[in-house]
């Protein structure tokens, strides 16, 4: 199995000193690899929760960036390291807390950038394992799909800081659940389980700690039998869609389709189907 790790050259790679209990020790704050037309994003700052600085919001933008543009990779899975956290937000004690203007810093944290980085046509899959609060859950709202562990958790903590949301929350977070629920969690600052993310739609399905990468790794290979180009239609065509009139969506719609009829892989599809064998797609 061949892995395409990002180059130390690259500016993918965050080096920096780890919490006292690992002091002097370098490590990166953003782990990127691509396997077998999978992408592999993992935010590698346990010691702090996976809570974002600056820095890693950085490289987080850079790597979306570059699984947009990558024809070796067709799906991403988005998860944080270790046991307890998927992402706890902003690191408040590097972003907000030792600078002189904290406000300031604080709303230039990256996270706006971050999510445009995130709307991009192919499929992301959020492996949600612990804590996702904060700028974290607004990172897995920016997913497609989102698997959790059962001990994972879920809360829009800014209003507590007298702020609001600024990487999406206001936005995704109505748009995929019920708007009484949302306006509770982003009034509240109050936490919910993962059962109760079941419920309200707001992740897809909830596993045990030691399956969550193997189901996500099992959805990722379940996109990858499907036509590429043709994953990326439909999320274009869902997600432009909300926000047209339903008459200028179906024109969407059908635009899309014209097009996925002229590529090598609707041939392939169509000639794998009556040949009654797996497609070969090219991505093209």
């Amino acid at each position: 199995m061949q892995v395409l790790r990002v180059s130390t050259t690259t500016c993918y790679q965050d080096w920096e000193t780890t919490s006292s209990t690992n002091k002097g020790i370098l490590m990166e704050s953003v782990i990127y690899e691509i396997r077998d037309r999978v992408a592999y994003v993992t935010i590698n700052r346990p010691e702090a929760y996976n809570a974002c600085d600056q820095p890693t919001y950085d490289r987080l933008a850079e790597v979306w960036t570059d699984f947009a543009h990558n024809d070796d990779a067709w799906v991403a899975i988005l998860t944080g390291a270790g046991d307890k956290a998927f992402c706890a937000g902003s690191d408040i004690k590097k972003n907000f807390n030792s600078v002189p203007d904290p406000a300031q810093s604080f709303a230039s944290a990256g996270q706006g950038d971050l999510m445009r980085g995130l709307e991009i046509w192919k499929p992301v899959i959020a492996a949600v394992n612990g804590h996702c609060n904060g700028g974290g859950l607004e990172q897995a709202l920016g997913c497609d799909i989102r698997i959790a562990s059962d001990n994972a958790q879920f809360g829009l903590g800014e209003v507590l800081l007298g702020l609001l949301p600024g990487g999406g929350g206001t936005q995704r977070l109505p748009r995929t659940i019920p708007l009484g629920h949302a306006l509770w969690m982003l009034y509240s600052g109050e936490r919910i389980d993962a059962e109760e993310a079941l419920r309200l739609g707001l992740v897809n399905k909830v596993v045990p700690f030691e399956d969550l990468m193997p189901t996500a790794q099992q959805m990722a290979e379940k996109l990858l039998s499907a036509g590429p180009l043709a994953v990326r239609a439909i999320k274009q065509a869902a997600v432009q869609g909300l926000s047209m009139p339903l008459e200028d969506g179906l024109r969407l719609e059908q635009h899309l389709f014209r097009l996925l009829a002229t590529t090598e892989d609707s041939a392939e599809g169509t000639r794998a189907f009556a040949e009654k064998r797996p497609p070969q797609w090219k991505g093209r």
